[in-house]
C-alpha cells in the first residue's frame, strides 16, 4: 500500500507522514526532496510553481512510490497533491493510492509558517496554495484529517483513518 500525505504548506505533512510510517514500520519518502533545484529556487524567491514546474516533480514522486510497490514495500510519501490532475498523475504510477489530506484553517497555517526557521516555502505562497487546492473528490480514496490539534492526536487520527481504509479493503 502506498499513502500520499497531502495538503498545503504548514499542515505538518512531513511530521505526520514520518510518524505514521514509523508507527507502521513502513518506508517514508520526503516528497520535497524530489523537487528539481529550479523548483526550490523559484519557491525560495516567493514565486508560485506552475503546472509545468510541477509535472517533472510529480513524475519523480510517482516513480518513487511505484518502485516501493514493485519491491513489495508499503510506503508513505509527502506531496502537496493540490489538484485532482496532480493526484491523477500520481495514480498513473500507482493506481491504488490512498490520500491523507491534512487540513487546518488558514490562520493556523499562517502562524505555523511564520514560526518555521528552515523551510524554503515562504508564508507569502500560502494563499496561492490555498487557492490552488482542490479537495479530494468523492471518488478518490482518502480521508481529510484536521491538523489543528497536537501532533500526537493528528497522528492517531491519521492511523485510525488508514486502519479503517485497510479494513474496508480487506472486506471487499
Amino acid at each position: 500500500m502506498q499513502v500520499v500525505v497531502m495538503g498545503v504548506s504548514a499542515t505538518g505533512k512531513s511530521s505526520v507522514a514520518e510518524r505514521v510510517a514509523e508507527s507502521l514500520g513502513w518506508g517514508f519518502t520526503e516528497g520535497d526532496d524530489l523537487h528539481p533545484r529550479a523548483n526550490v529556487a523559484k519557491m525560495e524567491a516567493g514565486d508560485p510553481l506552475t503546472d509545468a514546474d510541477r509535472w517533472p516533480w510529480l513524475t519523480r514522486v510517482g516513480e518513487a512510490m511505484a518502485a516501493n510497490e514493485r519491491d513489495g514495500h508499503h510506503g508513505v510519501v509527502t506531496c502537496s497533491a493540490l489538484k485532482r490532475a496532480y493526484r491523477d498523475r500520481l495514480r498513473g504510477h500507482v493506481p491504488d493510492l490512498w490520500f491523507l489530506h491534512l487540513h487546518a484553517p488558514t490562520e493556523v497555517l499562517a502562524e505555523r509558517m511564520a514560526q518555521r526557521t528552515r523551510h524554503f516555502m515562504p508564508t507569502s505562497l500560502l494563499t496561492s496554495q490555498i487557492e490552488t487546492l482542490e479537495p479530494l473528490g468523492d471518488d478518490e480514496a482518502g480521508r481529510v484529517v484536521d491538523v489543528t490539534p497536537p501532533l500526537d492526536e493528528v497522528v492517531a487520527a491519521a492511523l485510525d483513518a488508514l486502519a479503517a481504509h485497510r479494513h474496508d479493503v480487506r472486506r471487499s
